[in-house]
């Protein structure tokens, strides 16, 4: 059987329909959106340290496969993710979300919508293929991945 490869227009779009869904809709319980937001935590994490990696000099920059993995956090850094924390209930069980998430809903908002912001310029330099460009908008994502998780998550 021939492998099927999802292109990114198609898991654009299904992300997109995702989000049009009430949020309750798209998870069968609160556990499952937990699961679901920890998951998206991690690949994107991965995809991003992949590039984090070249930035930093670890392993050598080719900016196909730093395109290829920019592309994968953008997809990931969508309003699906972000929805599953208005799920009821989400805010009990193994979850390392603080309260604060739910307690101070403009500013985690605030949060999240700068965060999908630098990803859409660390997509914008990831198109150019040019390392410092790249760097400087990796940082960027990283320092506000880092403050949005400073505030809403607590230590392991």
């Amino acid at each position: 059987m021939p492998s099927m490869k999802l292109s990114p227009g198609l898991a654009v779009a299904a992300l997109a329909l995702m989000t049009a869904l009430p949020a309750a809709a798209q998870f069968r319980n609160a556990e499952a959106a937990i699961k679901y937001r920890q998951s998206v935590m991690t690949v994107k994490g991965n995809h991003l340290a992949r590039v984090f990696a070249m930035t930093n000099g670890q392993v050598p920059f080719d900016a196909k496969v730093a395109a290829e993995n920019i592309e994968v956090v953008s997809m990931l850094s969508g309003n699906a993710q972000f929805a599953a924390f208005a799920v009821d209930g989400s805010d009990k069980g193994n979850t390392r979300a603080k309260a604060e998430v739910w307690t101070e809903k403009d500013k985690f908002s605030a949060a999240i919508t700068k965060s999908q912001e630098d990803v859409a310029k660390l997509v914008a330099a990831g198109k150019t293929g040019n390392l410092d460009q790249i760097k400087a908008a990796a940082g960027a994502v990283g320092a506000s991945c880092k403050a949005c998780h400073d505030a809403y998550q607590k230590p392991q």
